[in-house]
């Protein structure tokens, strides 16, 4: 092996255990010794995959962070473990279609968002049926449709993508 390949690999080798050593597993606990939360940091800082705990043991939420802010597909549940939301996050902001979830589990509305703000389409439902739409700019309701005829005639059913 010639000089110049020992140094690559020497160097490549000092890259990956100091890049390992940054990055660490994490657990904190409530205050009555359960676990409250577990995850990966990177110089202190959250990253990748983490989930969170309600005292009684459930898992509240679980998701990536990137930075230390909220990225990526989120899950999250009440203290029976039924889901209340999920959704996605890009730069710790709320972004694209967020499900919204009644205390049987069952979609209540759903609407797309636009860095944390109603920014197009809110469905709404009951008992799993659509009952209204809304439709946001910036947060403001620009519109409002009490039936799914409606709506229809008025939108492209794209949009909804």
């Amino acid at each position: 092996m010639s000089p110049k390949s020992i140094f690559l690999i020497v160097c490549f080798l000092l890259f990956c255990s100091s890049y390992a050593q940054d990055k660490t597993y994490s657990k904190t606990y409530h205050d009555d010794g359960k676990l409250a939360s577990e995850g990966w940091l990177r110089f202190n800082v959250p990253t990748d995959y983490w989930k969170f705990y309600h005292e009684n043991g459930k898992v509240s939420e679980q998701g990536s962070y990137k930075y230390g802010k909220r990225d990526r597909y989120w899950y999250f549940y009440d203290e029976n473990r039924v889901r209340t939301q999920e959704g996605h996050y890009e730069n710790g902001k709320k972004i694209n279609w967020w499900l919204f979830y009644d205390q049987k589990g069952r979609i209540n509305h759903k609407c797309q968002l636009n860095k944390g703000v109603k920014n197009g389409y809110c469905l709404k439902y009951m008992d799993e049926k659509l009952t209204s739409a809304e439709k946001y700019s910036n947060g403001k309701k620009i519109k409002e449709w009490t039936n799914f005829r409606d709506f229809t005639r008025e939108n492209s059913l794209s949009d909804l993508k």
